[in-house]
């Protein structure tokens, strides 16, 4: 008789596939890294050699743990999913990705199943899994960073909406008549609350004289960017503060608006804006309670990611246990 695999054998590869780096490791099933290689996203080198990289460095890591089964592998995009194919329909990040077989070519070349799922529904996976979500049966994943992504997670389940689109949180219109946003429509939060945009208005009062010490930091750096102005707004900088309170404000609106349509237990704020947590909570949390009779009537929690930069990996990593022979329509409940 076959000996029976133990399960503390076992690990499964999450991968963060970033328009700028691509992060892979091997997890178990209590979530711990066991191993892990980080590489430069050779995006300017084309599809095929990023495929390559990825494949190498998955068999780098197996090297590296010869007693233990790989059961599949997650990866999490930043772009919109084809499910059903795995394939990619549209990256910002990563152009010429457009309807590439990426599942499949990988599947291919290392004889295992792949699972491909937005980075942001892998990030509300990992905080679900073992973030700040474990103890709930659904939640809501902001991601705020270059942009604002979105997951949800509705009875232990990704909600994938009609085609794979739901969760395009960054896109909920919070001023009508607001700033363009680079989706074509006006008063998004993203234009109002992302990395970008925390950028694009400090720029701004630069321009008009508001913020020498803005100013001193852009030059003397040579750049601005969201962790600067969070860095001068904690500093007392009045005007990163402001840019700050809007952050706070505007994601406080898009998550009202959420907490009354879903009265769900936990909505998540994670990325690398989230880092900023101090500096916009206390705007985002009066914005809420102004907005939302489902918050001020329910012990609804908003807290920033348990698991900061590693929420998209964990969770990517936890889609091969998710589903059942890689089919995204037997997805067991988390």
């Amino acid at each position: 008789m076959a000996a029976q695999q133990n399960p503390a054998d076992e690990f499964t590869i999450g991968i963060d596939l970033g328009g700028t780096n691509l992060r892979i490791a091997a997890v178990d099933a209590q979530g711990r890294i066991l191993e892990r290689i980080t590489l430069d996203t050779e995006v300017k080198e084309g599809r095929e050699r990023v495929v390559a990289d990825m494949c190498a460095a998955i068999a780098e890591i197996e090297s590296r743990l010869p007693q233990a089964n790989m059961l599949g592998i997650g990866i999490g995009v930043p772009g919109i999913i084809n499910l059903a194919n795995g394939r990619v329909r549209q990256s910002p990040n990563l152009p010429g990705w457009s309807e590439f077989p990426v599942r499949d070519d990988i599947e291919r070349r290392l004889r295992t199943h792949v699972i491909l799922e937005n980075d942001a529904n892998a990030a509300a996976v990992g905080e679900k899994w073992v973030g700040a979500g474990r103890n709930v049966s659904g939640l809501c994943m902001m991601t705020v960073g270059t942009g604002i992504g979105g997951g949800l997670i509705l009875n232990g389940r990704i909600w994938h909406g009609m085609d794979g689109m739901a969760g395009e949180l960054g896109h909920m219109t919070i001023d009508p008549n607001g700033a363009l946003c680079g989706c074509g429509n006006l008063g998004c939060i993203e234009a109002y609350a992302s990395a970008g945009a925390i950028t694009h208005m400090a720029m701004a009062a630069i321009r008009v004289g508001r913020s020498p010490e803005l100013a001193r930091a852009a030059e003397d750096l040579g750049e601005l960017t969201a962790e600067i102005v969070y860095i001068k707004a904690k500093q007392g900088d009045v005007v990163a503060r402001e840019i700050f309170e809007m952050v706070g404000r505007s994601l406080g609106v898009g998550l009202a608006n959420m907490i009354n349509v879903f009265n769900l237990p936990l909505y998540v704020i994670g990325g690398g804006v989230a880092r900023g947590w101090d500096a916009f909570a206390p705007s985002l949390m009066a914005e809420v309670r102004k907005r939302s009779l489902v918050a001020r009537s329910t012990p609804t929690r908003i807290v920033p990611s348990a698991l900061g930069a590693e929420a998209g990996l964990l969770g990517a990593a936890y889609l091969p246990r998710m589903y059942e022979e890689g089919e995204h329509g037997k997805n067991r409940r988390l």
